[in-house]
């Protein structure tokens, strides 16, 4: 991956501000997934979570808490819609491996960290992702490179 790449994560806008509901999306080959994600929160703030503001407000007045669970919601339910219904997989980073890579292969001490836990219901999934949020929205975390894999593992390689 790119510097650019390994750099992403889901990074939202001030809260309780105009764009509170916004990602913020650098330049390249990672928008494509953030808008993804996007049309999913921006679905949820206005039309799945409980609230008795209008639909613009619903929008505007998020804060915090409120961002990482929309995003906690967006993800699982992408990775759900990839594993058919059936299945999510998250990938996380687990500590630092001290295993040598196979011969043709080189290490970026990334892959090699990635742990992965499935669940059979989406409940589990986005309450499992939401108790992660972190390893997601943090600088440093890779974390659209950790929902990319998500993605591939939930879908199979097989489809």
């Amino acid at each position: 991956f790119s510097c650019e790449w390994a750099a992403a994560h889901f990074r939202f806008r001030p809260p309780h501000s105009d764009l509170a509901y916004a990602l913020e999306a650098g330049k390249g080959g990672t928008r494509a997934i953030l808008v993804a994600v996007q049309a999913h929160i921006i679905s949820y703030l206005l039309f799945t979570r409980e609230t008795e503001c209008t639909h613009l407000e619903r929008l505007c007045r998020v804060g915090r808490w409120e961002q990482g669970q929309a995003l906690a919601t967006a993800l699982a339910e992408t990775l759900w819609a990839a594993g058919g219904g059936g299945r999510a997989v998250v990938c996380l980073i687990t500590a630092p491996i001290t295993r040598m890579p196979r011969e043709g292969y080189r290490a970026n001490s990334f892959t090699e960290r990635i742990q992965l836990f499935e669940f059979s219901e989406k409940a589990a999934a986005q309450g499992f992702i939401s108790d992660h949020i972190h390893c997601f929205k943090g600088e440093g975390s890779h974390g659209v490179i950790l929902f990319l894999y998500s993605l591939l593992f939930s879908r199979t390689l097989e489809r």
